[in-house]
């Protein structure tokens, strides 16, 4: 039918597939035409490889809702020192199926298993995260420090 995408089985494969030959071993599918979109509704794919940097969302409409469609995604989150204030699993079928995060609370995402997707809304347009919504304290992306952070923030989930 026109105007309506069906979320489906077949889709979290093309994703996770996409996510697993992408260099950053994550894949985005927007449902959202433009990057100026006033409303961003996607699917997010990651690998247990990717490493998203702890960040945070400054302006006051970017909070950001996030639901598990499958595997099993750690969330974390931090203090402005960047020390560990909460973690939670995200699991389909597990008492904890989504998180909403508010504007200004420091965060990153950890895949826990291969094939993990999760649907993600938040405000748009797109903008691209500043220096000052970067955490400070945790390697930047593509560093040589990355995937001992990564592994620590893996640890979190043991």
């Amino acid at each position: 039918m026109a105007g309506v995408q069906l979320i489906s089985l077949s889709l979290l494969n093309a994703v996770s597939e996409a996510a697993k030959a992408s260099p950053r071993q994550r894949k985005n599918y927007n449902f959202h035409l433009d990057d100026q979109d006033i409303c961003h509704r996607l699917l997010n794919a990651l690998e247990p490889d990717t490493y998203i940097p702890p960040h945070r969302h400054l302006h006051p409409t970017k909070a950001e809702s996030i639901v598990i469609l499958r595997g099993r995604v750690g969330v974390l989150f931090f203090d402005t020192d960047g020390r560990p204030t909460q973690h939670c699993t995200l699991q389909p079928g597990s008492e904890i199926l989504g998180v909403d995060i508010s504007p200004g609370v420091y965060h990153s995402l950890v895949a826990l298993v291969a094939g993990s997707v999760f649907f993600e809304a938040k405000a748009g347009p797109y903008v691209p995260v500043s220096a000052d919504e970067r955490a400070a304290w945790a390697p930047a992306e593509n560093t040589a420090e990355a995937g001992a952070y990564l592994a620590w923030m893996k640890q979190q989930f043991v």
